[in-house]
């Protein structure tokens, strides 16, 4: 499987680049944000597995970033700053941050911190929560689709609502029973919402998208 798909986010655009080039060079798969609120804009499209964050950015803040991203995500959190005082390291773990790397730093030391808190986040499990049926294959630690060994980029509920029908494929869901169990507390959508991410899946899906069945007058189900 292909290395995981890291977020830079930093207002600074030779930074982002320099970073981007460590990353691609070692494999890793690379987006770029130029703020905490542009970051935000875009977690609801893609899903990466790694976050790396300037600390000091206009419009949004790295710690402030921080705060508002654990409210609705677990992706693991690196962050890079010139303060390196350690009441600065101290607030960034405590918001959630994983790691603390202060500029200047050397590319191993970048790439040494970036595998440790990878393999920390995601190879200590036991046993994983992978889900293959068909020619989906779903880790749920890693928050990871390929579909024929190529990534699928979906969007957080479209993730949600994948994963519950492929997990429990055969078994039929009401479109209520999707909009709890995949939206929860944010359940404020009409059963029209769960239509909508239905048809932009089975677009994602090409060819595999009749995998999907609907069932008329009850709701959705995964069928190989």
């Amino acid at each position: 499987m292909s290395k995981p798909t890291i977020m830079i986010i930093d207002d600074e655009p030779q930074m982002r680049e320099l970073i981007r080039t460590f990353l691609e060079k070692d494999g890793y798969a690379v987006v770029e944000a130029t703020d905490g609120i542009h970051a935000l804009l875009m977690l609801k499209k893609l899903t990466p597995q790694l976050l790396i964050v300037d600390v000091m950015m206009p419009y949004m803040d790295g710690f402030s970033f921080a705060k508002e991203l654990k409210n609705s995500s677990t992706i693991p959190l690196i962050f890079l700053s010139a303060k390196g005082e350690e009441w600065d390291k101290i607030q960034g773990l405590k918001l959630g941050g994983d790691d603390y790397i202060v500029k200047p730093f050397l590319p191993g030391e970048l790439l040494a911190r970036v595998e440790s808190v990878l393999r920390r986040t995601y190879q200590t499990r036991s046993a994983p929560d992978i889900v293959e049926e068909g020619p989906l294959l779903i880790d749920n630690d890693a928050h990871m689709v390929t579909l024929n060994g190529s990534p699928l980029s979906l969007t957080l509920k479209e993730y949600g609502v994948l994963h519950l029908l492929v997990k429990n494929k055969s078994r039929v869901y009401s479109r209520e029973q999707l909009l709890q169990l995949v939206w929860g507390d944010e359940h404020q959508s009409s059963e029209r919402t769960v239509d909508t991410h239905i048809k932009t899946l089975r677009l994602k899906l090409g060819e595999y998208g009749e995998l999907i069945d609907t069932i008329w007058g009850i709701g959705y189900r995964f069928e190989v």
